[in-house]
C-alpha cells in the first residue's frame, strides 16, 4: 500500500512555510496542498502598501502554483474546495472526490469581518484579504478620487497612508476614540493620528457607519454622529475572523479560532492547525513572525520529532511611512501601566509590570530606533 500523503489545506504563508520546512526534514513523504484559489505565492502584508508603488495584482505574485510545487517538491492542486473532513476515516471530500491523509494541516486563514450595514450600497463595500480582492479593489479605485475606509486598526491605517500617498482623498471611520485601539496607548495613537492627518487622511472617530447608499455613481455613508461622507469606493478593514467552520463541522474544537495545543495539535491527534485560523493555547496571532515560528515547529513535529511551539518577543512593524511605528503590545490582562514620553519627532511608550519588568512597548517616529534594545528586554510569550 502506498504511503498516504501529508495534506495541507491552504496555500498562504502558513501552508507554504510548513511545506518548505517539512521538505528540509523529510524528502520522501508525499505532500498534497489544496488551494481554494490559484495557489500562487505572494506576500499578503504587501497588499496594504502596494497602491503608492503602483503595483498590480499580477506584479505582486512572486511565483505561480507550478513553480511553487516544483521548488518545494509537493503537489499543489488549484481551485480545490474541501467540503468535509472525516477524522475517523482520515479523509477529505475535495471537489466531490475523496482524498486520504496520514496527517492533516489546516492553514485555512481568516475571513474579513463584515459589518451589518444598511442601505442599497452595502453590497458594494469591498475588503482586501487576498490577491484577488486586491485586484478588485484596484479596478474599483482606478480613475476615482475619494475612498472611505471602515476601521482605524492596523490594516485600515496602512491602507489610509498608502492611498493618500497614491493621490486619493481618504476618510477613515472607527467606533473607537483612537487609532489602533487594541495596540497603542492614547498618547501614541494621537501622535500617529496627527502624522496621518498631516499626510491628508481625514478621521471620523467615536462613530460608526450606519448606512451606505448609492447616489449618482457614488456611495453615500451616513454616520451615527450625523455626518455624511461621499465616496467612490468603500473599503472595510474592521478585522478578521478565523476560518473554523470546516473544522467545527468535523468535530474539531474551535473557540475564537481552531483550538490547538503547544504542538499545534487539535483534539484529533493527526490534525493540526496554524496561522490566522488557529488559536494556539488561547492566542490568535495573525502576523508573519508567529506564523513562521509555528511553521518551523510544526514541520519538525510532522517529521517525527515533536517540537512544542515557543514564541519569542515579536514586535509588529506598522507600515505607515507618514509615522513609522513598531508595536509589541503587552499580553491581555497584563498587570502594569504605560509610561509615555515624546516630542515632535516621536513617542516612546513602554508598558511595565508593577515590579519594573518590561512587558510591551509602542514606538512612534524617531523612537523606532530603540526597537532592538527594547525587544531584548521583553520576556518570550511562551
Amino acid at each position: 500500500m502506498s504511503q498516504q500523503p501529508v495534506v495541507i489545506i491552504g496555500s498562504g504563508l502558513a501552508g507554504y512555510t510548513v511545506a518548505r520546512e517539512f521538505r528540509k526534514l523529510d524528502t520522501e513523504t508525499p505532500v498534497v496542498m489544496l488551494s481554494q484559489d490559484h495557489g500562487g505565492f505572494y506576500s499578503k502584508p504587501m497588499l496594504s502598501n502596494a497602491f503608492a508603488q503602483k503595483k498590480s495584482a499580477e506584479s505582486l505574485l512572486m511565483k505561480d502554483a507550478a513553480k511553487m510545487a516544483a521548488e518545494v517538491k509537493i503537489e499543489v492542486r488549484q481551485n480545490s474546495k474541501v467540503t468535509s473532513i472525516d477524522p475517523e476515516k482520515m479523509q477529505l471530500e475535495v471537489n466531490g472526490e475523496t482524498q486520504p491523509y496520514s496527517k492533516l494541516v489546516l492553514a485555512l486563514g481568516a475571513d474579513p469581518v463584515r459589518l451589518p450595514l444598511q442601505g442599497d450600497g452595502a453590497d458594494a463595500v469591498l475588503s482586501v484579504n487576498d490577491l484577488d480582492d486586491y485586484r478588485r479593489f484596484r479596478e474599483a479605485a482606478d480613475g476615482k478620487k475619494n475612498i472611505a475606509i471602515l476601521g482605524a486598526g492596523l490594516i485600515g491605517c496602512e491602507f489610509a497612508n498608502d492611498l493618500v500617498v497614491a493621490g486619493y482623498k481618504v476618510h477613515v471611520i472607527d467606533l473607537a476614540p483612537q487609532l489602533l485601539g487594541r495596540l497603542l496607548p492614547q498618547e501614541s495613537a494621537a501622535f500617529m493620528q496627527s502624522k496621518l492627518e498631516e499626510a491628508g487622511v481625514v478621521f471620523h472617530l467615536s462613530t460608526t457607519t450606519q448606512k451606505v447608499e448609492r447616489v449618482g455613481g457614488q456611495l453615500s455613508l451616513a454616520l451615527a454622529n450625523g455626518e455624511h461622507i461621499l465616496a467612490d469606493v468603500v473599503l472595510s478593514a474592521v478585522g478578521l475572523r478565523p476560518r473554523a467552520e470546516l473544522a467545527v463541522t468535523a468535530g474539531i474544537k474551535a473557540n475564537r479560532g481552531i483550538v490547538v495545543n503547544g504542538l499545534l495539535q487539535t483534539n484529533f491527534p493527526d490534525i493540526y492547525a496554524l496561522g490566522d485560523c488557529a488559536e494556539v493555547e488561547g492566542r490568535v496571532l495573525p502576523f508573519v513572525m508567529p506564523i513562521m515560528q509555528a511553521a518551523r515547529a510544526l514541520a519538525s513535529t510532522l517529521s517525527g520529532k515533536a517540537v512544542p511551539l515557543h514564541y519569542p518577543a515579536m514586535p509588529v512593524a506598522v507600515k505607515t511611512p507618514a509615522c513609522p511605528a513598531v508595536v509589541s503590545p503587552p499580553e491581555p490582562g497584563a498587570q502594569g501601566e504605560w509610561k509615555v514620553e515624546g516630542n515632535v519627532d516621536g513617542v516612546k511608550a513602554v508598558f511595565q509590570h508593577t515590579n519594573g519588568q518590561l512587558l510591551g512597548f509602542a514606538l512612534m517616529g524617531a523612537a523606532v530606533s530603540e526597537k532592538a534594545a527594547l525587544t531584548q528586554q521583553l520576556p518570550p510569550l511562551s
